[in-house]
């Protein structure tokens, strides 16, 4: 097996993800408005902890809940009071104060990350005409160690303390190390916001069910919402909706035959076994047998070749058709040999 080499990137990547033809969703109208959450939890005037509760229920009656007792933690068999005060105090952490100064420093305007949202979502409407998308972006500051994209009923939220950039020093302590290790802080990058955001959004249209699937039923399927994902945002570097460098993937191309040759020749293609399957399929710093350079999440990357193949073969399948073809369907009529 050849090691991957640190080779040139070709501007052709870094243009946008797709050669085919973009259509045109200019006239399709998106109403999306960005409320600042994290603005209110760290007003200069949160100096009282019933004060700061009642306002941000009167402004944010929805969120307000799910901020306190899904992403701060608390318990809601806790008094009112205790609760009213475990939030003061993470607004007046001095931690979490450095967080929300950086925060408002680097996204002072979130215009462009909501317009990037916005025309993500006239092609979601394109495609997926049914889906009803949300009308509002609602960003926050929570732990370092949670998490950073979901959809409520309210809006889509998003967590700034995953988006300050790779090299943040925060980032670079045990806090969150031991829960996000570098190469996945790697990825903690604004420009990641959107990517993120239409990825949960595939999740909600198509609930991801991988249980009891082969290996290669699982490369499928995640390369189907790949292919999904790089429609949804033609003109985002291909490299960034499956989360490698440049040169990574730039390199997994050159090298496409041998990734393959790993699955075909090593018979791991109708693997069951989870540790197995675990070693090709998800967040890692590498693929081993690849060597030092090589993204994780190899199995991804090959699927989504496959899904790309059989598009080739069948180009008038609609996203709605693709996704609901069997993986197995789409792994035979592909005949993926790079």
């Amino acid at each position: 097996m050849k090691y991957f080499l640190s080779i040139l990137i070709s501007a052709v990547l870094l243009s946008c993800n797709s050669s085919d033809k973009i259509p045109d969703v200019s006239n399709i109208k998106i109403d999306l408005n960005t409320q600042r959450f994290e603005q209110g939890v760290f007003a200069p005037d949160s100096v009282n902890s019933t004060p700061l509760i009642d306002k941000l229920q009167a402004k944010f009656p929805n969120f307000t809940k799910t901020f306190v007792f899904d992403i701060l933690r608390a318990d809601p068999k806790w008094p009112n009071d205790t609760i009213a005060n475990y939030v003061w105090q993470f607004a007046n952490d001095k931690l979490y104060k450095s967080v929300y100064d950086s925060s408002q420093l680097l996204f002072k305007d979130f215009m462009p990350y909501q317009k990037e949202i916005k025309n993500a979502f006239q092609f979601c409407k394109y495609y997926f005409p049914a889906y009803n998308v949300p009308h509002n972006v609602l960003t926050f500051i929570g732990p370092v160690d949670g998490t950073s994209i979901g959809i409520t009923d309210e809006a889509i939220v998003i967590g700034l303390q995953h988006y300050l950039g790779k090299d943040y020093s925060l980032y670079k302590t045990s806090l969150v190390q031991d829960t996000y290790p570098q190469y996945i802080t790697n990825n903690f990058e604004a420009s990641y916001i959107a990517v993120n955001v239409m990825k949960q959004v595939i999740l909600d249209i198509y609930p991801e069910k991988l249980e009891d699937k082969s290996l290669v039923q699982q490369m499928v399927e995640k390369g189907k919402r790949l292919y999904v994902l790089s429609k949804l945002l033609p003109h985002k570097e291909e490299n960034k909706l499956i989360g490698y460098t440049a040169v990574q993937l730039k390199d997994c191309y050159e090298h496409e035959r041998n990734i393959w040759d790993l699955f075909a020749q090593n018979n791991l293609l109708q693997s069951v076994d989870d540790n197995v399957i675990k070693n090709y399929i998800g967040e890692s710093p590498k693929t081993q047998e690849l060597g030092d350079e090589s993204p994780g999440n190899i199995g991804s990357f090959a699927g989504w070749q496959i899904v790309k193949k059989y598009l080739q073969k069948y180009p008038e399948t609609s996203l709605q058709k693709l996704m609901a073809t069997d993986a197995d369907t789409i792994f035979q009529d592909a005949k993926y040999k790079p």
